[in-house]
């Protein structure tokens, strides 16, 4: 598939990039402690590598996929020839994918896949790598987000393309190296001051600036945040491991946990499909099981 092949493309300019970026990182006097660890950084690498490799067992596992389904029975079909059904794809497959991100932290089961993504305590090109890998149930039900994209007519291939670019944009803004950038770029884009917000674990950037490429979609919907305290990388409650099974497996294991030792089948769904932080114990039987906060989230995100 395209898609996949321009992330094996752009190994080489990801290596290059994240040695340039420590290397940087090492001379600077006034370099932040947050922003590289040696250890992190091989976690980081390990974890993709296994992700790459790993990937064909997932689509194995569960050969299926909503997006294709849909572009297989619309009755409308845009052409890949015209110049502006890929702008209008850009912007459609970008919509999508903000709520299908901000579902990743506002649903446990998905959660679980993407708080691989959030669980490093620092913020580098490193950690935009650091991507879950054979989370078969959760990729399946996130792929619904891009149904409608399928629906108005752009082709299934298309939309794994333009998928596949939305995320290679996102490698480069996960660094600490750029402030912000020109004002009208930072009211229409996604930049690296907008994404580390995403990344926070502290109170007010929890849940905030979900967006793709762009950023309007967090403007529009509420869900924007700019820089009003120093950041803490990471999740609001760290694993404190560098173990890549650990990394990508530990968030599904506390859920599997938290279903068997429900009291309920409402305590038992809410585990799966409420936010995380959701449980049971602490949720009044009149009230909705809404948290205070859900575990801290964002690249590339897979």
């Amino acid at each position: 598939m395209i898609s996949g092949q321009l992330f094996i493309y752009a190994i080489p300019a990801f290596a290059v990039l994240m040695f340039v970026e420590w290397i940087e990182y090492r001379r600077d006097p006034d370099r932040p402690a947050n922003g590289h660890s040696g250890r992190d950084m091989a976690a980081n690498i390990t974890t993709y590598l296994l992700g790459r490799f790993l990937k064909p067992v997932a689509q194995y596992l569960i050969p299926f996929s909503a997006v294709v389904l849909a572009a297989a029975i619309t009755p409308l079909h845009l052409s890949s020839h015209s110049w502006w059904a890929w702008v209008l794809g850009l912007v459609v497959t970008d919509f999508c994918y903000y709520w299908a991100h901000r579902a990743d932290h506002r649903v446990r089961l998905l959660w679980t896949s993407h708080s691989v993504h959030h669980s490093s305590e620092y913020f580098n090109l490193s950690t935009a790598i650091r991507l879950p890998w054979v989370h078969p149930v959760a990729s399946v039900v996130r792929g619904f987000a891009w149904v409608p994209a399928a629906l108005i007519g752009l082709p299934a291939w298309m939309i794994f393309l333009l998928q596949a670019i939305g995320l290679l944009y996102q490698f480069p803004i996960h660094t600490q190296r750029i402030d912000t950038l020109p004002r009208p770029i930072e009211l229409l884009f996604n930049t690296p001051a907008h994404h580390r917000i995403h990344h926070g674990s502290n109170q007010p950037y929890i849940d905030k600036n979900y967006g793709g490429v762009f950023i309007i979609w967090d403007r529009m919907f509420g869900s924007f945040a700019a820089q009003s305290e120093p950041i803490r990388y990471g999740l609001t409650k760290n694993i404190g491991t560098d173990n890549p099974l650990k990394i990508n497996y530990h968030e599904l294991g506390a859920l599997i946990s938290d279903v068997r030792h429900a009291n309920t089948w409402k305590g038992r769904l809410g585990y799966i499909f409420g936010p995380p932080g959701w449980s049971e114990n602490t949720q009044p039987d009149s009230a909705p099981a809404l948290p205070t906060e859900s575990a801290a989230q964002g690249s590339v995100a897979a």
